[in-house]
């Protein structure tokens, strides 16, 4: 049991550097696909929980090495952890991406605005939605890489060996 969170674990740290080094140096301007194709993957591989974790170590990288705000770290635990939930209830991989699309898309795209209005200086009399047209296409296209990612994996095989390394025996 011990041997299996030591592998989770090892999982979250692993998908969480690679997420970090995609999102920094693989760059769109105001979008970051692949931190939402990582959170996918990670939904998928470990669960609500694990997937939660490694966007916020993802987000916490990329706000303390590379100087990003906040949006970084809100911006993907919600849709890190909805992908995680409607894989794990469902088994439908394309359930995570709608997990991931809603929960960063939207959701977090709206929680992320008092954030930006207390501690950035946005104008209040924005509008809260303002973060919407930008969150939605980012996450929409790295979820569907992320799905594409699995599917390949999957077909080659790969992914059975890695999931299989995480599943208890």
């Amino acid at each position: 049991m011990k041997n299996q969170k030591t592998k989770k674990l090892i999982f979250i740290a692993l998908l969480s550097c690679i997420s970090y080094v995609l999102s920094t140096f693989v760059y769109f301007p105001r979008m970051a696909p692949f931190q939402h194709m990582m959170n996918v993957i990670a939904g998928v591989l470990l669960g609500p929980v694990g997937g939660f974790a490694s966007a916020f170590l993802t987000g916490i990288m990329r706000m303390l090495l590379g100087g990003r705000s906040i949006q970084a770290l809100i911006g993907a635990i919600v849709g890190a952890f909805l992908a995680g939930l409607a894989y794990k209830l469902t088994k439908k991989t394309y359930m995570a991406v709608v997990g991931e699309v809603i929960g960063t898309g939207i959701l977090s795209a709206l929680l992320v605005y008092p954030f930006m209005v207390q501690f950035y200086g946005l104008n209040p009399s924005t509008p809260f939605w303002i973060f919407i047209p930008s969150y939605l296409p980012s996450s929409l296209m790295g979820s569907c890489l992320g799905f594409a990612l699995i599917k390949v994996l999957k077909r080659a095989k790969v992914w059975h060996i890695v999931n299989g390394m995480l599943v208890n025996q």
